[in-house]
């Protein structure tokens, strides 16, 4: 099987930064929603930055993170590796496996940041497909390999489990995440 080729082209390069541009406005949208909106206009500035950009045009493909493809073709992604080490709102920014607490809990703006980009990316991606369930059932895929603080593991479920019942309108308020927040991380 013939290994796929990646390269920048100048139709990927404005690929990439629509999409970019569509899943900050998407994160803002829902962190205003949620009482944030500083961290919705502040969200992934990084993703513009030339260690993170050229390596998501090279690897655009529309309908997924091209993360993914870096990932399988060089074992590793730098612009994540990057990303994750600039950007509060990823509970990997957290992880340090030398500390007395190796997954602290995060403060509640990147908490709510982080929603709003979960949120968003899987609209993006999924388009038309996506329903309020989407989250819910990522999260539970991706929370076993996740590095994050067992209160915070349950809190997300919480909030990816309400989005799935209730929607994202009653849950993504203020008041209702700060309660959430308070009650689960005590």
């Amino acid at each position: 099987m013939k290994k796929k080729e990646y390269k920048i082209t100048v139709s990927k390069f404005f690929k990439h930064l629509h999409l970019v541009n569509r899943h900050r406005f998407k994160v803002f949208c829902l962190c205003f929603r949620a009482g944030e909106p500083l961290r919705g206009l502040l969200h992934d500035l990084s993703k513009y930055g030339p260690e993170e950009f050229f390596e998501g045009v090279k690897y655009y493909e529309g309908n997924y993170s091209p993360i993914r493809n870096c990932k399988i073709e060089n074992g590793y992604s730098k612009a994540w590796i990057h990303h994750i080490g600039r950007n509060k709102h990823h509970y990997e920014y957290w992880y340090d496996y030398n500390a007395d607490i190796p997954c602290p809990i995060m403060p509640y703006k990147y908490f709510v940041e982080m929603i709003c980009d979960s949120l968003a990316a899987g609209m993006i991606y999924e388009g038309k497909k996506w329903d309020n369930e989407h989250q819910m059932h990522y999260w539970l895929r991706a929370r076993e390999k996740a590095k994050i603080h067992p209160k915070m593991d349950k809190l997300l479920t919480k909030v990816y489990t309400d989005i799935a019942k209730k929607g994202i309108k009653p849950v993504l308020k203020k008041e209702y995440l700060r309660d959430l927040y308070r009650r689960y991380t005590r």
